[in-house]
């Protein structure tokens, strides 16, 4: 028998490699199947089922970025969908979704497609591995999902996303190591899939109080990650509890520098904290001022300046508001004098 599989390349989405492998190796596992359709629809927002949200991050910042862009040019992108039980299953596109019910639309722009439940989850992979708008836990949830909700082992998972079988066997790993409540943390979005990377050399039990120091202190992952190693080679309770309690201790080497940035013994813990954090913000603001007179600018696409011109507007407002804190700092006051 003959295989039916008609694609275009709007669901690949530009040829897509991920979403291509795993057409292909669908058509290899199944002699036979119905053919693959798509259209675009006006679709009322009362009739998309979110059901697959469930292995999504929805991380709030990043829904505003979407309602910004949408607010100022309307929608650029068709969501995507299947028809499922009478509604249409979001598969991609649930910022755009969730923007355009703060934004009070009624509709969205669809592309509908007829796929199986199975191929949509791993269809969600692909058009956000594309985009590397996907992080590592979300790309675990959905391969958890298919290993016990579809029965797919590493092997089938590996051909279906065309990913090789370490790829697909370092997240799940990921997911079943970290604790319920980092878990959550995660999806709350006050921890990122690297975080969990580093938690999980960290026994279970002990993942939750090193995560809430991270969450606590906003410590990016390398800090995250010398932390954790910090806390395994120490053995004592006490010296355990005082790491997370003083962690910006650890991330200054044995000569007393890190990066370049002495620790002043005249300063208290925090005093050294603002200090490190005030050069750190100095040498971003200078990062960004050559970005930004860099020629390239002038060579962006009108997609990629959709993108970015609310980033700058944040910028531009929080250094704004940097200024204003900065003049009434009661630290920038010139100190009395000693002298007589």
């Amino acid at each position: 028998m003959g295989v039916t599989f008609d694609v275009t390349p709007d669901v690949i989405v530009n040829r897509n490699p991920i979403a291509w492998s795993f057409i292909v190796a669908y058509i290899y596992r199944h002699k036979k199947t119905r053919a693959m359709s798509i259209e675009i629809k006006e679709i009322d927002l009362s009739r998309f089922d979110l059901s697959l949200s469930q292995i999504r991050m929805m991380h709030n910042d990043r829904i505003v970025k979407i309602q910004e862009s949408m607010w100022l040019h309307g929608q650029l992108q068709p969501v995507v969908a299947r028809v499922h039980n009478g509604a249409y299953q979001l598969i991609d596109g649930f910022k755009r979704y969730y923007s355009a019910c703060d934004l009070m639309m009624e509709t969205l722009q669809c592309r509908v497609l007829e796929v199986s439940l199975a191929q949509a989850k791993i269809l969600v992979l692909s058009y956000n591995h594309t985009l590397q708008t996907m992080e590592t836990w979300e790309e675990a949830l959905i391969l958890q999902d298919l290993q016990k909700t579809h029965q797919m082992n590493q092997t089938q998972l590996a051909k279906v996303t065309g990913h090789s079988r370490s790829w697909v066997s370092r997240r799940l790993s990921l997911i079943e190591k970290i604790d319920p409540e980092v878990a959550s943390e995660i999806m709350m979005g006050a921890l990122t899939g690297s975080h969990a990377r580093a938690l999980i050399k960290l026994p279970r039990g002990n993942q939750g109080e090193v995560a809430r120091t991270i969450i606590h202190w906003n410590l990016p992952f390398r800090q995250s990650n010398q932390l954790v190693e910090a806390w395994l080679k120490e053995t004592d309770a006490a010296r355990r509890k005082e790491l997370l309690e003083h962690p910006e201790y650890q991330f200054f080497h044995d000569d007393g520098q890190e990066d370049g940035y002495p620790y002043d013994e005249r300063l208290s813990s925090f005093g050294n904290e603002m200090t490190y954090v005030i050069k750190d913000a100095i040498q971003m603001t200078h990062y960004i001022l050559d970005q930004l007179s860099d020629e390239r600018m002038s060579l962006l696409n009108q997609g990629e300046k959709v993108i970015i011109t609310p980033q700058l507007q944040r910028a531009s407002r929080s250094f704004q508001k940097l200024s204003e804190a900065l003049s009434h700092a009661e630290t920038l006051e010139t100190p009395p004098s000693d002298e007589k």
